[in-house]
């Protein structure tokens, strides 16, 4: 399968309400979307008939009710987005948006932590000799 088509935010608010609940009619999907902001049914709908269309969402007809389903898992629809975005953003190179988040983000002492066993990992699953790190008080 090719490439599906990037997902606006109105699209990804209603693939997230289809991933937390499962198969639901549009009138479920309108009722969750609607406790957090002022949206139309027929814009629910709307939005649930792009998702199946981009492949995000398939539907089936139960009686008179059309019932959609998630067709993409959430890890690989936020993987494409964030590998759009690097593309489109920083000509697909990873490090200056890891450094943009880093440097503009609110990073705390556990997030380091967590940062470092990443890095760790990937050098023990790249079996590459760690960089020293500077002292900074050298």
């Amino acid at each position: 399968m090719g490439r599906r088509q990037a997902l606006s935010k109105g699209e990804m608010d209603i693939a997230r309400i289809l991933w937390d609940i499962g198969p639901a009619s549009v009138r479920q999907v309108h009722e969750l979307a609607s406790q957090t902001r002022e949206i139309d049914f027929a814009t629910v709908q709307t939005y649930l008939r792009r998702l199946e269309s981009k492949g995000y969402a398939s539907s089936k007809l139960n009686a008179r009710q059309r019932i959609y389903s998630a067709k993409a898992k959430p890890q690989t629809v936020i993987r494409d987005t964030v590998d759009e975005l690097v593309n489109r953003l920083f000509g697909g190179r990873t490090m200056p948006l890891v450094r943009h988040l880093i440097e503009a983000g609110d990073i705390q002492p556990n997030d380091i932590i967590e940062l470092r066993q990443l890095i760790d990992d990937l050098e023990s699953a790249q079996s590459v000799e760690p960089t020293p790190r500077k002292d900074p008080q050298s």
